[in-house]
């Protein structure tokens, strides 16, 4: 049965006040980017996420969430999402998602981005690009009362169409005054996300996780949080907060530092290349 969509629509001050959740959760994932290197403990990442929030006088939103016991998410491999920060040390050829939720004066930015450490391998860049563009076509295919099916509509095909598959289990979610608000955003065509609708005023969240290999997951029963795929083969994710405006699509959440839209993940030697020519 189909359910009846809540149409969370935003006043203009509301609107603001996700707008400044948005770029401070920006301003949180750039100050980590340079600490997401080889030799870094993940759990050092969420000491970090710890630190900014509290010296600017927010909060994280995984804190507690649910019985989560991080500030952030830390992704590793074939962790597809909700990996706990710990002991594991980054090493050259990991990939490594961190997702972040910052609480602004009582509103939420949420957002995710994958990141390469190292040299790894071709199956992981290209994985991760995959990701990372889809994210953005799906965002540009947008448009005021469009249905948020649109979204799977060009995420399932285009992952395919590279030798990879679209997670079904975990979605996108409306933002607002509360972490995860109607409507579901799945990265895949269903009958529900084909009833409902994006009108200006909602915000939500886009954030594909795609699989190098089958798009079956299992939790880890022990922590109750871990999704890893089911083949053990990577899996990358890329997350923007996006309000729908009458002029269509504005997201939230873009760094200063990070990848933009058209970015390119270089093998490590091309990469040093430019570097070299640049310097």
């Amino acid at each position: 049965m189909l359910k009846k969509q809540k149409k969370l629509i935003l006043t203009e001050a509301q609107q603001e006040s996700m707008r400044r959740a948005g770029r401070v959760n920006a301003q949180l994932m750039d100050f980590l980017r340079p600490y997401v290197v080889e030799g870094t403990k993940t759990c050092q990442i969420d000491e970090l996420v710890v630190q900014w929030t509290a010296d600017h006088g927010h909060k994280a939103a995984t804190l507690g969430y649910q019985n989560f016991p991080k500030s952030c998410c830390t992704s590793v491999n074939e962790v597809i999402c909700h990996g706990i920060p710990d002991d594991y040390e980054l090493k050259s050829g990991d990939i490594v998602n961190i997702d972040i939720t910052t609480i602004v004066d009582g509103w939420h930015g949420d957002q995710s981005e994958t990141f390469l450490i190292g040299k790894v391998s071709e199956e992981k860049r290209l994985v991760t690009q995959c990701a990372f563009d889809t994210m953005f076509m799906a965002i540009d295919a947008l448009e005021p009362g469009c249905k948020v099916s649109t979204i799977g509509e060009v995420i399932v095909p285009e992952a395919q169409r590279r030798g990879f598959s679209v997670v079904r289990e975990y979605v996108g979610h409306g933002l607002g005054k509360q972490f995860h608000l109607d409507p579901s955003i799945p990265h895949f065509p269903n009958r529900q996300a084909r009833a409902d609708r994006l009108y200006p005023g909602m915000c939500f969240t886009v954030e594909p996780m795609i699989n190098a290999g089958s798009r079956y997951t299992r939790c880890d029963k022990k922590d109750g949080w871990t999704v890893r795929t089911k083949d053990g083969r990577p899996s990358a994710q890329f997350e923007h907060s996006v309000m729908m405006t009458e002029n269509g699509p504005e997201i939230l959440t873009l760094t200063e530092n990070g990848p933009r839209r058209g970015h390119q993940f270089q093998p490590p030697e091309e990469a040093s290349e430019e570097s070299s020519k640049e310097a």
